[in-house]
């Protein structure tokens, strides 16, 4: 059974149907522990604040806590929607500022083993998703798995996300590799988090674009920069996502500055982007699994 706010957003978005379907994104990263998750609630947020609807997906195996950095705990998750044959709209949750999200949870590693019905079933209940929001952002597990793999492909967009370790940038080229592999004009950006300074982190992020265009031929597209803050520390403890903790925090006005740079650049694409492309791609992924 939704919930009564969960049901109030959904006839508030069916009032104000896009003209075109959802832009389709999955936030990825070569290794765990680089602040994935946590940049996919907060980019999500500040995509809100920009006037944007937006659904957050939470698709990592077995790490999934999108709904436990909101604060919250979600009463049905992704994998409810098969064990209960329940509709995609009946897992919707929300979260603050309106923020749509659905929770993954334990059993997730089934969602990607699905027979013919089930997958029929989740695309016919995607399907009716699309023309809903702005934006449906999968936040993916660490790394590329084959089982989550056709997910990635179908995205319209990828954002990357390392920090300068040494080990978090060979598993981000690893990670890349792997999908231009599979898909090779998929547009990808990256995003190197937990910077000590702001001169660091863009020579970290030259770096590692560098190396991209010189072993792999392709460019990626640099998001953003955002430092090593405590308030993300404070915030997962708090479980408040750090934008609504502290907005004039180093690392949330980084974040608004790398929305800003993403929807300036996401426009152009847009008009080059096939409306139904994500549900057409996922499809021909799923169906040849």
């Amino acid at each position: 059974m939704i919930n009564d706010q969960a049901a109030r957003l959904r006839r508030q978005i069916e009032n104000n149907k896009n003209p075109k379907q959802a832009k389709t994104l999955c936030i990825i990263s070569g290794k765990g522990g680089v602040g994935k998750s946590n940049i996919a609630v907060n980019f999500s947020l500040e995509l809100i604040n920009n006037g944007k609807k937006v659904l957050l997906i939470d698709l990592d195996v077995g790490m999934g806590n999108v709904d436990i950095l909101l604060g919250l705990h979600a009463k049905k998750t992704i994998f409810d929607m098969f064990h209960e044959n329940l509709l995609i709209h009946d897992i919707i949750e929300v979260g603050p500022n309106n923020l749509a999200y659905i929770a993954g949870g334990s059993g997730l590693q089934d969602f990607f083993s699905m027979d013919e019905n089930k997958k029929s079933f989740f695309i016919t209940q995607y399907n009716e998703l699309v023309d809903m929001f702005d934006f449906i952002i999968f936040d993916m597990g660490a790394g590329i798995q084959a089982e989550s793999l056709f997910f990635i492909l179908s995205a319209d967009e990828c954002i990357v996300v390392t920090t300068p370790e040494p080990t978090s940038i060979t598993d981000a080229y690893s990670a890349i590799k792997h999908v231009i592999s599979n898909q090779r004009n998929m547009p990808i950006y990256v995003i190197m988090n937990r910077s000590i300074s702001k001169k660091s982190g863009k020579q970290a992020l030259n770096r590692f674009s560098g190396v991209i265009e010189q072993f792999l031929q392709i460019k990626v597209r640099q998001l953003g920069i955002l430092p090593d803050d405590k308030a993300v520390v404070q915030s997962v403890i708090k479980q408040v996502p750090y934008l609504l903790l502290n907005e004039r925090s180093d690392v949330s006005k980084a974040l608004k500055e790398l929305t800003f740079n993403y929807l300036s650049d996401g426009e152009g694409m847009d008009k080059d982007r096939s409306a139904s492309s994500f549900v057409k791609k996922l499809k021909q992924y799923l169906m040849e699994r």
